[in-house]
């Protein structure tokens, strides 16, 4: 008997371990940093999620040799698809894996419209698409707040021109 309950659990332990973690249906939050934004997460596959989302970018203003600067908000509308590679790892060794705590691969894809500018020195900004590469991490603080940070290099089109540009964040966030 004692030998029918020890592969009845060993089985149970196995059959456990062997299933796959997939990022969550929806993760709907609010992040700030240097800027704030509202995002949704939806699955894709169990290991892709699309992220959507609005906030305002913020930014400093330098707007001649004199050293005459200022402070931006201006708004941005982003899509990015995220592969999170490392949710089955991080279960295997009982890590927190909810609201898609993972390291992840995203393609970052944002959208600054010309609709308004909030600034002590710019009236407007000039519209930009850019599609930036972005390696990534987010980690839980307790239930609903956590922190993220990712860093890339791409390219930015705007007034039919283009240049590389940067995307390097560190944020706070709630998840409702």
């Amino acid at each position: 008997m004692k030998e029918i309950i020890t592969l009845i659990f060993l089985s149970f332990s196995i059959f456990c371990n062997a299933q796959n973690i997939s990022v969550e249906k929806s993760v709907f939050g609010i992040q700030t940093g240097l800027g704030i934004w509202v995002h949704n997460e939806s699955r894709l596959s169990n290991t892709i999620a699309l992220r959507s989302e609005f906030g305002l970018d913020a930014g400093i203003l330098f707007t001649d040799f004199e050293g005459n600067s200022g402070f931006l908000l201006a708004p941005v509308l982003t899509l990015e698809p995220r592969f999170y590679y490392n949710l089955n790892k991080r279960n295997s060794k009982s890590k927190d894996t909810k609201n898609n705590a993972g390291n992840f691969i995203s393609l970052k894809t944002s959208y600054h419209p010309d609709w308004f500018v909030i600034s002590d020195i710019a009236e407007h900004i000039t519209s930009d698409i850019s599609f930036i590469p972005t390696w990534g991490i987010r980690r839980n603080i307790g239930t609903h707040f956590n922190y993220e940070t990712g860093a890339g290099i791409g390219i930015r089109f705007f007034s039919n021109e283009s240049e590389a540009i940067g995307n390097l964040h560190l944020r706070i966030g709630y998840v409702f």
